[in-house]
Formats: C-alpha cells, structure tokens, sequence
C-alpha cells in the first residue's frame, strides 16, 4: 500500500482540519489508531508541522468529504504523478520559512477583511502571537511597509473551515455585545424615566 509523504504531519493536519475518525486517518498514514489518538491529545509528534496533503496532490477535497460522510470509507492517495510530487516536495526544504514570512501578510489580511475577529482568534488561525497581531493590526509593525495582506487559507496556514469558523463565533460574539447594549440602553432609559417621575 502506498502511503503519503510525511505520514505523521499528514496525519495532524488531517485531525486538525477534517472530521475523519482516527481510523481512516491511522488507515491512510499507515500509522496505529492509539498514535493518531495520541497526536490528537498532543501526547504523540509534538512539534511537527501539519503536512497538507491536499496542496500536494496526495488527497482532494472530495475524497476527504466523501470519507467524511462515511466513517467506514477508507481515504484513497491520488495515485497521478506522485513519483513526480514526491520529488517536487522533497526538494521545497525552505516551506516553513516563507509560511513563517507569510504569516504577518495573514494577519494583516484577517484584520483588514475581518476586524470582528479577536486578536486570541487570529493567533490561533496563523499560529502567531497577540504582541504581532496588536502591532499589525494597529500599524506598528517593525516591517510594515514590507507587509502585504494575503488570504491566510492560500498560505495554508489555516483551513476555510477554520476560518470560517472563528468569523462565526466572532458575529455571534458580536451580537450578543449588541444585544447586552440595547438590554442595557433601554435599563438606562427606564430609570431615567422613573427619576422624572419622581421627581
């Protein structure tokens, strides 16, 4: 059976980005069920960068969905062109170093398209710091004139449904604070209301 490139950082960035049961990730990464368990817990591979499987033609997204809505479907490795990936991938040594230069340009394009986020949830989307988020989103930035927005799901550093998900959470947050204002406004009004009564 072939198994993906980099099993283990394939398999946490499965655990992190889809609802595949361990199973089905343990099955596809050629890894034991307990392991995938335990990198889940953050017990096991600690430190070891998600691998996306997808950017290197090893999964689709519709074979991921598809074993998504089939606990029982094992994942299929695109079997197209991986000796020529494989290799491909293999040569691109400096990845981690450019997502890391990509990270300020995420940031700068969460604050800018979504301002509703909290610094704490775009430090979780980017992996980066709330010191880095509070200098870009306020323009202070040692490197800012170097810094230019771009879309955080592109330079794989987080998922659309991650990102997704924390805009979601973020509009119900900010709901909830305008319904606490009005609640509180119309508290205001009505015992302003009754002083003049009083009075």
């Amino acid at each position: 059976m072939n198994l993906p490139l980099m099993p283990k950082a394939t398999a946490v960035w499965l655990i992190e980005n889809t609802s595949l049961t361990f199973k089905q990730i343990a099955d596809f990464c050629g890894l034991h069920e307990l392991e995938i368990k335990g990198i889940a817990d953050g017990d096991v591979a600690v430190g070891i960068k998600a691998y996306n499987p997808i950017l290197s033609n090893q999964l689709t997204r519709d074979e991921i969905e598809a074993s998504s809505k089939d606990p029982n479907r094992p994942l299929k490795l695109v079997e197209k062109n991986v000796e020529f990936e494989v290799k491909k991938m293999v040569g691109t040594k400096y990845t981690p170093i450019s997502q890391r230069e990509d990270k300020p340009n995420a940031i700068a394009w969460l604050t800018k398209n979504y301002p509703i986020l909290t610094d704490a949830q775009i430090c979780k989307l980017v992996g980066s710091t709330k010191n880095t988020v509070d200098a870009i989103r306020n323009r202070k930035h040692w490197n800012m004139s170097n810094i230019s927005p771009k879309d955080p799901v592109m330079a794989s550093l987080c998922s659309q449904t991650e990102l997704q998900a924390a805009i979601d959470k973020a509009k119900r947050r900010q709901e909830r604070e305008a319904k606490k204002k009005e609640r509180e406004a119309k508290k205001a009004a009505k015992a302003a209301a009754s002083t003049e009564v009083q009075n």
